[in-house]
């Protein structure tokens, strides 16, 4: 039953008088007699009197059953609420859970609901049945719950909204959707515009709009102020604050102590995982996930790198990644702006260099020190060196990571990569592009940053050739084909192999060819 009331309407047209009474489950129209009138006067006046009679009529014929109804809802709502005004009742599941049974009867006057009896939803219930349903747990329970929404709400109507159409292809790959994640159960409230405008908020905001802190036991504090106008702006701009802060509502709001604003942070971060968990899969196994297991509180959560109300989506600035990884390494970030990628990034705003995440991932953050991390450096740098669209761009050649694999050093790290996914690898590691190049730091290869490379460069040579000599790295051809510009002796005397090796092959099959040849005319 709807509250909208019922509307009288009238309307003249093409020498005809038409009106009706419109209201849920009725609609009465009556067409007056059609006159030819020459006048239109006294005739169409006393026509619109009689209607107005009969639609008087029609419009107290209409009000009395409505106000039965309504009187029955509020009679089942009075019944219903001498249990469930109840703020301790609960609901309890097998496995320990539950669930609160408390309705709050202002909340649900409130709500777009409201003029519906209680059995509309709870169509199992009754003033005189009261099953004792069973389930596993509290998520088949709201699962049964949500499913009754589609009774009123069809599917068609549902997917008119883009919002829900998200939902559709989550719930046909098998995921939960729940309609009172969004809308709450008894305050339901509507979603409009993109954003979240429910009395969840409205209520919510009535404190953290404005400047509060909350106290740690060793005398910290932070701000609980939420920036309204920043979370609207932020990708979780359709979440209400309870999907998050899960424990509080309008009816509960615990208060929880914590040592440290730390600890506080560490627990907030544990509440992403019920949403992302594919990403918190792959932190679990990250470097930084280790840190914390093993005491070290510092090690960075989900909400120091996106924040926690004002969610940052590090996809749309590559600078604001870096600025976050600054944070904790302070150190390196100094070394990487003034390196060749870190330069042209701040300078230029260059989209092509590479970043934190490029090279150690976002979220699976493996110890650079591994042997495992090391070995594969060759592929996180082949990502840009080997495409030709970009190295186009800075007139740099594609074969830097080719001509590496196919030289002594990348043939046997092939090898030792062999090795290791059978569990056993050779106890030295082969020289890799940071070996030479430097890890963050990387410079120039030519002008006056060549001598700096250079000497670094005998120093990693020394490592394995304890012999090598100060112009020891002169000897290698560096990542470049040779030409009668770049090392034209050594491309001189490779095309005389080329040259040579064939006839030398042709001269000695000719040469057999006459020795066999010799010895049958001789016989």
């Amino acid at each position: 039953m709807s509250d909208t009331p019922a509307k009288l309407f009238f309307m003249e047209k093409d020498d005809k008088i038409e009106a009706g009474v419109l209201g849920e489950g009725l609609l009465f129209s009556a067409v007056g007699s059609r006159y030819r009138l020459s006048q239109r006067g006294d005739g169409v006046r006393a026509a619109k009197c009689i209607l107005y009679v009969v639609f008087i009529f029609c419009l107290v014929l209409h009000a009395r059953p409505s106000y039965a109804q309504e009187r029955a809802a509020g009679e089942e709502k009075r019944q219903c609420l001498r249990c469930h005004s109840e703020k301790n009742s609960v609901k309890k599941f097998p496995d320990g859970d539950f669930v609160s049974t408390y309705v709050d009867s202002v909340a649900l006057d409130k709500s777009v609901h409201r003029s519906l009896p209680c059995t509309a939803c709870h169509v199992d219930f009754s003033a005189l049945s009261h099953p004792d349903r069973a389930f596993r747990n509290k998520l088949q329970y709201r699962i049964r719950e949500s499913h009754g929404c589609r009774h009123c709400h069809t599917d068609r109507v549902i997917r008119s909204r883009a919002i829900h159409e998200a939902l559709f292809k989550k719930e046909g790959s098998g995921e939960a959707v729940i309609c009172t994640d969004c809308h709450s159960a008894h305050a339901v409230a509507r979603i409009t515009g993109g954003n979240v405008s429910t009395s969840e908020d409205n209520y919510c905001l009535r404190c953290h709009a404005f400047e509060n802190r909350m106290r740690f036991r060793n005398g910290e504090f932070r701000s609980i102020r939420v920036d309204v106008a920043e979370f609207r702006d932020s990708p979780h701009r359709n979440v209400g604050c309870s999907d998050c802060h899960f424990g509080f509502s309008a009816q509960e709001h615990p208060d929880r102590r914590f040592s440290s604003e730390r600890t506080y942070r560490l627990s907030s971060a544990e509440i992403c995982k019920r949403c992302h968990f594919d990403k918190y899969s792959k932190i679990s196994e990250s470097i930084h996930y280790s840190m914390l297991n093993s005491g070290r509180l510092d090690a960075p959560t989900c909400i120091d790198c996106h924040g926690s109300h004002a969610v940052l989506s590090l996809s749309r600035s590559r600078l604001s990644v870096v600025q976050k990884c600054k944070a904790c390494h302070s150190g390196i970030y100094e070394i990487y702006a003034r390196s060749v990628h870190g330069s042209a990034l701040f300078k230029e705003n260059n989209k092509d260099v590479p970043i934190c995440i490029d090279c150690h991932s976002s979220h699976s953050i493996k110890d650079p020190s591994s042997s495992e991390f090391h070995d594969y450096i060759p592929d996180l740098c082949s990502k840009c060196h080997s495409n030709a669209a970009i190295m186009g761009k800075y007139g740099l050649s594609v074969d830097v990571v080719k001509s590496y694999l196919a030289d002594f050093h990348g043939v046997t790290l092939g090898l030792y990569r062999k090795e290791a996914q059978k569990r056993y690898r050779a106890d030295r590691p082969m020289a890799v592009c940071t070996d030479c190049h430097g890890t963050h730091g990387i410079t120039n290869v030519s002008g006056a940053d060549l001598l700096t490379i250079k000497k670094n460069l005998r120093k990693r040579c020394h490592t394995c050739h304890t012999n090598a000599t100060e112009n020891f790295p002169d000897a290698w051809l560096s990542h470049y084909k040779p030409s009668l510009r770049v090392a034209p002796l050594v491309f001189i005397v490779e095309e005389f192999y080329k040259l040579m090796m064939p006839l030398m092959v042709i001269g000695l099959l000719f040469q057999v060819f006459l020795d066999i040849w010799r010895y049958f005319a001789s016989r």
